[in-house]
């Protein structure tokens, strides 16, 4: 915890939200929505204590959800 500075925590909790989300609907896509929302939910509530340069910038991003093959331009 103090090397990562909570980004494992708020792995877990991301995963735990995507997961329910996804087992509730049938649909991954609404999972993937729902690891994203519980990141952004996470960073703004717990961001400002500073994550040791671990700042879930390539972890907090809902642009690639609903895209198709968004990688290839």
């Amino acid at each position: 915890e103090d090397h990562f500075g909570g980004s494992q925590r708020a792995t877990v909790l991301a995963a735990a939200s995507g997961v329910a989300c996804a087992l509730a609907t049938g649909n991954a896509n609404a999972g993937l929505s729902g690891w994203y929302l519980s990141m952004y939910v996470h960073k703004e509530a717990w961001g400002r204590l500073g994550f040791f340069g671990f700042d879930l910038q390539d972890q907090c991003g809902a642009t690639n959800v609903l895209s198709y093959q968004g990688d290839e331009g």
